[in-house]
């Protein structure tokens, strides 16, 4: 009994599904053959921590992983990108090694520095360079170059207006990738195989508005407009090329962490935060640029935020923070207060964007670490949070971290093709798919329990009644 998992992160379900779908005869064959649907990312969608509670089954809280960047304690300083070392809880691989089966685990986040399993593990895309140790076990690095030359983490600088070079890097990292999966599941023993290739996301933010109509920067017959559809060829081709080397009755899982759409601007949250007294500066700066701590005045601030495709707000609160202003006995009054403030809060033209703020104890069952004290989806995610100062303004048509035209949507692509699917199931398709739920599928299909804490659930049991399983 063998599972393969094909991780594309950033998959856009409705590209996919609907859009591109006469032109993808691979994923359409899989659909036909198996379940299909939209599946929910957590809360917030992104990259890191999506794919490890994917793999647990437990929330971003339970993780004490909040994004890329975190908090490692309550100064104003210690930010720290996430790391394998942030993860102290089972994977799926951990549990299957303990039950002594072997797994190949390639590129799912974060996995650098890679921790030793039953099987092989290549790191993630924050790995440092190719020079770093970025396999488990150690000598299988010297194979990989040796196969396929410098190995791709990752596009570098994606945000760019050089996009023939863009386009080049994009395509060569997924043709690598999905090139590396081929060998090691060929050449390598494994029970369990799971890559993520970060092609998908990087093409969506570089290329959306050249093939979106609804993008505000959409050119009709701009000369990028066909390419979304030779990348999303490319992915179908390679995914055909991986079908052919399948044992028959493989569990085949296809999944992205969330889904893309374009992003209409961004909302400058520290600017916003500034112009409402909750933050204060040092002084103005001249143009531009990301908040520092020492631009603070903490002594008589009571909020500040943090930047990206979600926002994240903390709070000074006296006793907690250094320079804490914010009373203990305050705090709660003053979130609710930033929560209505922020969720009113609409576009230049007034007009409503669903903006969606979260407090993390009421969406997850732990909050474990460091949490933001909001978490901020800014109009439905079709706008982002900027948090550089000296904008000037509170909204914004162009990235602060460099062009980027697209953000992540709440729902990715799900497709499972194998033994679980009677004929009468084939090209079914179903509804309310979570990401925390794969992890402990495929356990069961292992049959192993995972964490008694899992907030994920068997998704065969969940969605589809007994006496339709095969």
């Amino acid at each position: 009994m063998k599972v393969f998992v094909i991780g594309l992160d950033c998959l856009e379900p409705s590209l996919v599904f609907d859009r591109f779908a006469d032109k993808l005869p691979n994923l359409t064959r899989l659909r036909e053959e198996g379940i299909w649907g939209e599946i929910e990312s957590i809360v917030p969608p992104i990259t890191v921590p999506a794919w490890m509670s994917m793999m647990t089954g437990l929330t971003p809280g339970q993780l004490g992983i909040y994004g890329f960047r975190n908090r490692r304690d309550y100064s104003y300083t210690n930010l720290a990108i996430a790391t394998s070392k942030w993860v102290k809880r089972k994977t799926v691989w951990d549990f299957l090694s303990e039950a002594g089966y072997r797994s190949v685990v390639i590129g799912v986040p974060p996995s650098y520095p890679p921790k030793p399993l039953t099987g092989i593990q290549i790191s993630c895309f924050l790995t440092p360079g190719p020079e770093s140790p970025f396999t488990y076990p150690p000598e299988l690095k010297e194979e990989i170059h040796r196969q396929f030359g410098p190995y791709r983490f990752d596009v570098v600088r994606f945000r760019t207006e050089d996009k023939d070079r863009l386009a080049r890097d994009v395509f060569d990292l997924t043709k690598q990738r999905f090139a590396v999966a081929r060998y090691l599941m060929t050449h390598k023993p494994w029970d369990f195989f799971i890559f993520v290739d970060m092609g998908p996301d990087r093409f969506h933010h570089g290329f959306w508005k050249f093939f979106d109509p609804r993008h505000r920067k959409y050119v009709p017959g701009n000369p990028y407009e066909p390419l979304a559809l030779e990348y999303y060829r490319l992915l179908d081709q390679e995914v055909g090329e991986i079908l052919k080397l399948l044992p028959p009755d493989t569990h085949l899982f296809l999944v992205s962490d969330h889904g893309a759409k374009r992003m209409d601007g961004g909302i400058a949250i520290n600017e916003w935060l500034i112009q409402k007294g909750y933050l204060k500066l040092r002084k103005q700066p001249e143009k531009p640029r990301p908040l520092r701590p020492e631009d603070v005045d903490w002594t008589r601030t009571l909020a500040w935020g943090e930047g990206g495709y979600y926002g994240r707000l903390f709070l000074n609160i006296r006793g907690r923070e250094p320079m804490g202003v914010l009373s203990p006995d305050e705090a709660e009054a003053f979130r609710d207060q930033l929560i209505e403030e922020l969720e009113a809060l609409g576009d230049e033209e007034g007009r409503p964007i669903g903006t969606r703020v979260f407090k993390p104890e009421e969406i997850y069952p732990e909050v474990r670490n460091v949490p933001p004290d909001l978490i901020v989806i800014f109009g439905d995610l079709y706008w982002r949070s900027a948090g550089s100062i000296g904008l000037g303004t509170l909204w914004v048509h162009e990235n602060d971290t460099g062009p980027d035209d697209a953000n992540h949507a709440q729902f990715g692509t799900f497709i499972y093709r194998g033994p679980k699917i009677t004929q009468a199931l084939s090209g079914h398709r179903v509804e309310g798919l979570r990401i925390l739920d794969v992890g402990p599928t495929i356990l069961h299909l292992f049959d192993l329990a995972g964490p008694s804490d899992t907030v994920g659930n068997n998704l065969f049991e969940k969605l589809l009644r007994k006496e339709e399983i095969a």
